[in-house]
C-alpha cells in the first residue's frame, strides 16, 4: 500500500501561509541548497502529487515556467519532476484545469484517496493548499509528515492543524540556515 506523504514549509509559529496565502516569508534569510536537495529526494519517493484547487494554478504556472523559460535555474531539477509527475487536483467546482500531467478529481475525498493509496506505484505526495491539507489531516489520511520549520515567525496566517493530532517524531535534521526538517508519523 502506498503512503500519503505531506511536505510543507511552516513558519516558526505554525503557519503554512500568511492570512491571504502569502509565501514571501519562506524566502527570508539565507538560502541553503541542501534543502532543495532534500525536497528532490522526497519527491523521488513519489509518483503522484495531490493538490487542492486553490493552490493548483500557482503551482502549475510556477513549475512549468521554470521548466520552459529558466534553463539555468537552480530549481530546474525539481521543476522537471514537478511538471512530469502525475498531479491530481481535488475540486468541487472545476471539471477541467490546464497543466501537464494534471487530472481533475471531483469524487469524495476519503474514498478516492484510499483508492489511490491502494494503487501500485511509488508513494503519493501532497504539498497543499492549507484547506485541502487540513481536510486530509482531519480524515487521518496522511501517513508521514515532513515539516520544514523555517526560522521566521509571521504572527498570523493559515494553519493546517484544526484538531488535536498526536504524532511521533521519527527524525529531525537542522539545516545550516536554521530550517529544521521534522518527520512525524501518526501515533
Amino acid at each position: 500500500m502506498r503512503k500519503l506523504k505531506l511536505q510543507v514549509q511552516m513558519s516558526l509559529d505554525g503557519f503554512v501561509g500568511g492570512p491571504n496565502g502569502e509565501l514571501d516569508w519562506m524566502w527570508i534569510g539565507k538560502r541553503d541548497e541542501s534543502i532543495l536537495q532534500k525536497v528532490i529526494e522526497l519527491a523521488d519517493t513519489c509518483d503522484t502529487i495531490l493538490l487542492g484547487r486553490k493552490m493548483t494554478y500557482g503551482f502549475i504556472d510556477y513549475w512549468e515556467n521554470v521548466v520552459d523559460t529558466q534553463p539555468e535555474s537552480h530549481e530546474q531539477p525539481l521543476a522537471k519532476r514537478m511538471v512530469s509527475m502525475r498531479k491530481i487536483v481535488f475540486t468541487r467546482t472545476e471539471t477541467d484545469m490546464k497543466g501537464r500531467n494534471l487530472e481533475v478529481e471531483n469524487r469524495e475525498l476519503v474514498t478516492t484517496v484510499q483508492a489511490l493509496k491502494n494503487e501500485s506505484g511509488k508513494d503519493i505526495m501532497v504539498y497543499g493548499g492549507a484547506g485541502f491539507v487540513s481536510s486530509l489531516i482531519s480524515a487521518n489520511l496522511v501517513d508521514e509528515y515532513y515539516i520544514f520549520r523555517r526560522p521566521v515567525a509571521i504572527g498570523h496566517g493559515l494553519p493546517i492543524f484544526k484538531d488535536q493530532k498526536l504524532l511521533d517524531l521519527e527524525s529531525s535534521f537542522v539545516f545550516k540556515n536554521g530550517t529544521i526538517l521534522n518527520k512525524y508519523v501518526p501515533v
